[in-house]
């Protein structure tokens, strides 16, 4: 039999550089070389399948770092004046252009990024959790505590969704946390419905009905047979349901009730300075209706992408 690193030896381990200067050696194992190759010829045939998709995962990669690090990103603050630059137009000084008091529309851009990716994932995490609670404990039980709870349901669905946010935030006033909210209980009452029906499929399963046989409790088989198998549709809403949020945050934004001045937003530049300024600096309302647009269409592009990869009916295997 032959030691490690040989052929003879059914442990394969490859042992690089070697104890120069007192240093240890570096230990490179077959196993975790295979699933970085893995990964990667998942990550070609994802970008060769799905190309739309794949431009949609570099926008949301690239809003998502415009959040992390806007301060290192933007040349200016958001709310920095400067002096002799009032709504000039795009150029090498300023990409962009600049709005109507002299601050920096690619600068303001970035800082939007983080409060519209802010607001969609606080959002969509929200909605989540309560819709996986409804929908699952709906499915899963039935009987009157489904009918009840589905009859709110389709009350709350039965309003105009424009109206229910409007009406929330007239009366908890504009902020980060009641936009959240106001959103957040508007997308949950949709994504019961279709969290509902995944789970009715799935409790009628073989293997659930052997759990219940077995003695397994409610919970567990809640958590160890029900969410798993619809982990694949709670990831497919939570990614298409970014796009709907920041759009309706957007929408927000542009009526005065989002996020409060002087934080950028997208849709509050659209419907302020945007909307006054629009024929002398068209820049200031072209560049954040862009800002959405891409957005949106890169969180579509990718929830439609991981639909198709993820649901066994579509992707064809």
């Amino acid at each position: 039999m032959g030691g490690p690193g040989t052929d003879g030896g059914l442990v394969h381990t490859t042992i690089e550089g070697g104890l120069v200067g007192g240093a240890a050696p570096t230990i490179v194992r077959p196993q975790r070389q295979g699933r970085i190759r893995r990964g990667a010829g998942a990550a070609g045939r994802f970008v060769r399948r799905k190309p739309l998709g794949a431009a949609g995962a570099a926008i949301v990669i690239a809003l998502m770092v415009m959040a992390v690090f806007a301060e290192r990103i933007a040349p200016y603050g958001y709310d920095e004046t400067i002096r002799g630059a009032r709504m000039k137009a795009p150029g090498a000084a300023h990409w962009l252009g600049t709005d109507n008091l002299g601050r920096d529309m690619w600068s303001r851009i970035v800082y939007g990024a983080r409060v519209s990716v802010t607001v969609g994932f606080l959002t969509v995490a929200l909605a989540i959790v309560i819709a996986t609670s409804i929908g699952i404990s709906c499915g899963y039980f039935g009987g009157v505590y489904d009918l009840v709870i589905q009859r709110v349901v389709d009350a709350w669905l039965s309003f105009p969704y424009l109206i229910i946010i409007l009406s929330v935030m007239a009366v908890l006033g504009p902020g980060l946390l009641n936009v959240v909210i106001s959103l957040a209980v508007i997308i949950a009452a949709v994504n019961a419905r279709v969290i509902r029906s995944a789970t009715i499929a799935i409790s009628h399963a073989t293997y659930v009905e052997a759990a219940r046989a077995v003695g397994c409790g409610h919970l567990r088989i809640i958590l160890r047979h029900l969410l798993p198998n619809v982990a694949a549709t709670i990831i497919i809403l939570a990614t298409i349901g970014l796009g709907a949020a920041i759009l309706a945050e957007s929408a927000l934004s542009f009526l005065g009730f989002g996020v409060p001045p002087p934080y950028p937003s997208w849709g509050a530049m659209l419907s302020g300075s945007g909307r006054t300024y629009m024929l002398r600096a068209p820049w200031m309302a072209v560049w954040p209706g862009v800002a959405i647009s891409l957005a949106v269409f890169g969180f579509n592009m990718l929830g439609d992408a991981l639909r198709d990869v993820l649901d066994p009916r579509l992707r064809g295997t």
